[in-house]
């Protein structure tokens, strides 16, 4: 059975990019969401093996959308793909229980072995 994974991004581009990717290596994508609160409804409807999420997001931090979805579903998956590197930002997503943080831009090779390693924990 394929894996099925959420993308949360606010950029299009992104969120294409992404599910070109996740696709292309035999992932399933059950939905993208532009925003924080489409994001957590999105989590609850398709419980997704795995959620991208990004930190920047128009209604909301992608660090409070991890916190809801840690709320709601303790063990589901989650991995940040962010343009925020910062150490204290990178920090407070592993300690809100992110299991791994890809800074943009990043390579295919990356998302995909870092999204392959997330989903063998």
């Amino acid at each position: 059975m394929k894996k099925r994974i959420l993308i949360v991004d606010d950029s299009f581009y992104m969120r294409t990019m992404l599910k070109n990717m996740l696709t292309d290596a035999g992932y399933e994508v059950v939905g993208e969401a532009p925003n924080g609160q489409t994001a957590l409804e999105l989590a609850k409807e398709t419980k997704p093996d795995l959620v991208t999420l990004d930190v920047i997001l128009p209604d909301n931090t992608g660090l409070d959308v991890l916190k809801g979805i840690k709320k709601d579903q303790p063990d589901m998956k989650v991995v940040i793909v962010s343009a925020v590197g910062q150490e204290v930002i990178v920090n407070e997503a592993i300690e809100n229980g992110a299991l791994a943080y890809i800074v943009k831009p990043f390579s295919e090779e990356k998302v995909l072995e870092t999204v392959g390693n997330a989903l063998k924990e």
